[in-house]
């Protein structure tokens, strides 16, 4: 059970649409999180739509069309780091895999209602409204 928790333990990191960037495929621990593995599905699903946009996009110069494509290495990695989470989770008992599926509903309704983004800075009160307040 401990290992479990160790190996699931990223899951209370911010999200990646909380913090405004993309999943990183770069980082194993965060991307094979299984509370991250609707945004990755989500992720490739974009990059693949893109990539089939930007094929059949006519009048597109080769420069440009290079510069859009989405790299064939990046969605290699996200579909391994898909498959690799996926994978952890089969290798689970039933009773850890329904323990992680209920750590991983609190969580995603956690990042749903929490925002954990950087504070907003309210613009400066026009100065007519200042006036009024005078």
């Amino acid at each position: 059970m401990m290992e479990t928790a160790k190996r699931f333990a990223s899951a209370f990191a911010p999200s990646a649409q909380a913090t405004g960037a993309k999943p990183d495929t770069a980082f194993a621990e965060i991307s094979t999180d299984p509370s991250y593995l609707p945004e990755l599905r989500g992720y490739l699903d974009s990059l693949l739509q893109a990539r089939e946009r930007i094929r059949s996009a006519a009048d597109l110069d080769d420069w440009a069309r290079a510069e859009a494509m989405p790299s064939d290495e990046e969605i290699t990695r996200l579909r391994q780091l898909i498959r690799r989470a996926e994978h952890d989770l089969s290798q689970l008992g039933e009773a850890d895999r329904h323990q992680i599926t209920q750590a991983v509903e609190a969580v995603r309704a956690t990042r749903h209602a929490v925002h954990l983004g950087m504070p907003a800075i309210r613009p400066p009160m026009p100065a007519t409204l200042q006036e009024g307040l005078a």
